[in-house]
């Protein structure tokens, strides 16, 4: 078993597996100051992006599992035994984020972390791998990618980055109560159905074919659109509706923004490739 050698709370936390590089145990913002929810040096970057807001969700898409990051490791004590294969997960409690303090330095995968990239930390999910991550106390939804591991905080079930967090609404508080569900990449991107390839818009996915086409009415009525723009993708049992293609990520972006206000299903980003 890899293990996770662990000093005090503040210490760095050392990653055995190889290819991995170290991070500091991220603290618990839960004792965090009125004047903002994270904790001494970390926070919110000098020159963030203008507009956090058309930073675009991750787009879920198959990738190799990592080879060494999905390996059992302990944390404060606790054993964590990630998950090694895509299945359902879905837990609901608290997220934090993490900002300039880990900006740059190695996640669990290898990656530098990019507290302006739509990515979060699991204790379990594999590594990479994508879940949406929605708040129940304002109803708003984002999709991350997983490629870091962590909170080891109880009561804590994911840390997400400073961009995730603030389209969360997350960021004053530091915390908040969300749903966290894994995305399994073969529901999102869909391909061989005869579509062009390109950026889509997903409003729903539903077992009857009914439903399907009154969601896919009620989209193209809302944002004025010819009927080829809201196509019913059919496979696995399931009926997608699916607006697109998009010539770019910032116009996709824009329609995603509009029907998130008016739907009580969040849509997501797909790419057919």
């Amino acid at each position: 078993m890899n293990k996770i050698v662990l000093g005090p709370v503040l210490a760095v936390l050392i990653w055995s597996l190889a290819g991995c590089g170290s991070a500091p145990v991220r603290p618990s913002t839960s004792s965090a100051p009125s004047s903002g929810g994270y904790y001494l040096d970390d926070g919110p970057g000098d020159n963030p992006p203008a507009n956090l807001d058309a930073i675009p969700d991750a787009v879920p898409r198959h990738e190799p599992l990592h080879r060494f990051a999905n390996r059992s490791y302990v944390a404060l004590g606790k054993t964590y035994v990630p998950l090694t294969e895509r299945r359902a997960h879905r837990e609901e409690g608290l997220a934090s984020w993490y900002g300039r303090r880990f900006h740059g330095r190695n996640t669990a995968s290898g990656e530098p972390y990019d507290m302006y990239a739509m990515t979060a930390a699991h204790p379990i999910l594999p590594i990479p791998s994508y879940a949406r991550v929605t708040s129940l106390d304002n109803g708003k939804s984002v999709v991350v990618r997983i490629n870091d591991r962590g909170p080891f905080h109880k009561g804590r079930v994911i840390d997400v980055s400073y961009t995730a967090a603030y389209k969360l609404g997350l960021t004053s508080q530091g915390s908040g109560r969300v749903r966290v569900e894994s995305i399994d990449p073969g529901v999102f991107d869909v391909s061989g159905a005869g579509l062009p390839l390109g950026l889509y818009v997903q409003v729903g996915a539903f077992s009857q074919a009914d439903n399907a086409r009154q969601m896919r009415e009620q989209v193209r009525s809302r944002l004025g659109l010819e009927d080829h723009r809201v196509q019913v993708v059919t496979s696995n049992e399931l009926h997608r509706v699916q607006v697109g293609p998009y010539g770019s990520e910032v116009a996709a972006e824009r329609d995603l923004l509009r029907l998130r206000e008016q739907l009580s299903q969040p849509p997501v980003l797909v790419r057919r490739d």
